[in-house]
């Protein structure tokens, strides 16, 4: 995605590329929502809480999907709407989102994580990691 190739792999720092990846708050928040709210549809995206405007949805969906996280397929329930699924590359960003959820509800106690979610993420990550990635593929085999 974007200056990725040249810019933060100069350095070789992977914190670096990551950030240069995923440094602006939608796309890791596009990736958070398909992986932990199985969002697939561009209306369902729409309709985050964080209120993201249509034009940037499909700017940062448009890099997902050049960069090998997401992928975008015509939906076979209705041709007019499309399907957009992880890549292996996108679940693979599952631990960085589910720590991302511990850090910040540490440091936001007044934040909306259900609080029988976190207090499981914070005994077990592997556990709900695993609980994640079985939903997931739920829901790529209901299609």
């Amino acid at each position: 995605m974007g200056k990725a190739k040249s810019d933060c792999r100069q350095s070789g720092c992977p914190v670096a590329f990551t950030l240069d990846a995923f440094g602006d708050k939608w796309s890791l928040l596009i990736v958070r929502d398909m992986l932990l709210n199985g969002k697939r549809h561009y209306g369902e995206l729409l309709e985050s809480p964080e209120r993201i405007a249509s034009n940037i949805l499909a700017d940062r969906l448009k890099r997902l999907e050049e960069g090998g996280v997401i992928t975008k397929a015509a939906d076979p329930k209705n041709q007019r709407k499309y399907v957009y699924a992880l890549t292996q590359k996108g679940i693979d960003l599952l631990p960085l989102v589910l720590e991302s959820v511990v850090w910040g509800s540490k440091h936001v106690p007044e934040n909306s994580t259900p609080k029988e979610f976190l207090r499981r993420l914070k005994k077990d990550r592997g556990a709900v990691a695993k609980e994640v990635l079985a939903a997931l593929r739920r829901k790529e085999s209901a299609l």
